[in-house]
């Protein structure tokens, strides 16, 4: 117990220490070639309604359960300082990362990602995805 405790305050000193590239590190280890992350933005019809925002993020949160999904991350936009860069304007992101483009194309046709669309698709006006693979 003391172990799983330790490694946990470790974990979150590091991340709390800042920096992106560890934060990569610390969510998916070391990139692997071939890996594929999947990164899905979402604009909800109703950004003011906490209720859809809540089933959004419930139907998010039982993705991870897919065995093809090797680490996965939900956020919203951080409070970060405005620049023309930034695109604050979407309600949810959700951060998905896959062994190999097989792995993602199972996701996609997987049973709870199927029931996750039919069920949350109707919340949201936009979703835009972002899909990338190491080199």
């Amino acid at each position: 117990m003391k172990l799983h405790n330790r490694r946990k305050f470790m974990t979150r000193a590091m991340l709390a220490s800042g920096g992106l590239a560890m934060t990569r590190a610390a969510i998916a280890g070391p990139a692997k070639k071939g890996q594929v992350i999947h990164h899905v933005f979402f604009w909800l019809k109703n950004p003011d309604s906490k209720e859809d925002l809540q089933k959004l993020l419930d139907g998010l949160k039982s993705l991870e359960k897919i065995e093809s999904v090797k680490q996965y991350h939900i956020g919203v936009p951080a409070p970060t300082d405005p620049r023309p860069v930034i695109d604050s304007s979407y309600a949810v992101s959700a951060l998905s990362f896959f062994d190999d483009l097989a792995g993602q194309n199972a996701y996609q046709v997987h049973p709870l990602h199927k029931k996750f669309v039919e069920t949350c698709s109707p919340l949201w006006k936009k979703i835009q995805v972002y899909d990338s693979a190491d080199l």
